[in-house]
């Protein structure tokens, strides 16, 4: 009689961990990551730190003591910078010409970028691909052209000139971030529209234009920022009559007149006004920003 032959027990195999030195490498990227960002966050908040906490002193503070506090806040500062330097006068005129600007930009730059994501038409990828392909050229290079350009149209030293040009060289990057971002919504909505007797305008102001709103405050800030910081394009199109200089043209003619005078304060106070608006509108819309910059990239 034979028996069958019972399975013998094994002892079970020590399993070895092999994740431990990815861990590790991981862990040394982040460390290293979050030290280059902490790193470049104190070489970007500590001037601006400096130049608010300067704005309040007064001249022999800043060179008696430049790292110190303020013995007491001196508000004088800016309201020498406001109305004494005409600060307040260029901010206006900036405020104007960008609002116009970032306007325009966005709406041609919109409505170009859902025509090219949309529609399908014969020669679509080059008209695009000349859109894209102004992003290559900097602004410096078209300076004497575009002077001519801009004088023999009757719009120089114009507020109007300046507007048309920063639309201008503002529309290939919106028209290349808005492409892609448009391709990212859904197409059923827009059909559905279009069944319930939707035209193609209002389809896209009513409804495509409400959920891109993610992509466009962000390229909306970007571009703010860029026109708002612009120097060499007013100091060319706008010269002469100092009442329609931009802000940037008002904080250099201050720095220039100083010459040996050194009043510091009134400037680092013209300094101070020019950067809080961009400082507001940046933490007023950082979550739109960030998720316009996420949404853009995922299908």
């Amino acid at each position: 009689m034979t028996t069958l032959d019972q399975p013998t027990a094994t002892a079970p195999t020590p399993v070895v961990s092999r994740d431990r030195p990815v861990r590790r490498e991981l862990g040394v990227a982040n460390a290293l990551s979050h030290g280059f960002l902490l790193l470049w966050g104190l070489l970007t908040v500590l001037p601006l730190l400096w130049m608010f906490i300067s704005s309040f002193k007064t001249n022999g503070e800043i060179l008696a003591d430049p790292w110190g506090l303020p013995g007491a806040l001196h508000l004088d500062n800016w309201a020498r910078a406001w109305t004494g330097a005409h600060i307040g006068r260029y901010f206006l005129n900036s405020l104007v010409v960008v609002t116009g600007s970032v306007s325009l930009t966005m709406l041609m730059g919109a409505t170009a970028a859902y025509v090219f994501a949309r529609y399908e038409f014969r020669g679509r990828q080059v008209v695009y691909y000349l859109f894209v392909g102004g992003l290559m050229f900097p602004v410096f290079l078209a300076l004497v052209p575009l002077f001519f350009v801009v004088r023999n149209a009757g719009l120089f030293n114009t507020w109007l000139g300046l507007i048309l040009v920063y639309a201008a060289y503002s529309l290939p990057f919106t028209v290349f971030f808005l492409t892609a971002f448009f391709r990212t919504l859904p197409t059923s909505v827009a059909e559905a529209a279009l069944v319930d007797g939707c035209g193609h305008f209002r389809l896209f102001f009513r409804v495509m234009l409400p959920m891109a709103r993610p992509g466009l405050i962000s390229v909306a800030i970007f571009n703010f920022l860029s026109h708002w910081n612009q120097f060499l394009l007013p100091q060319v199109l706008l010269q002469g009559d100092d009442s329609k200089w931009m802000l940037a043209q008002g904080l250099f003619a201050l720095s220039v007149s100083q010459g040996y005078a050194g009043d510091y304060a009134r400037l680092f106070a013209g300094l101070s006004i020019a950067v809080l608006p961009v400082l507001a509108i940046y933490v007023a819309f950082q979550r739109q920003v960030q998720s316009g910059l996420t949404a853009g990239q995922l299908k």
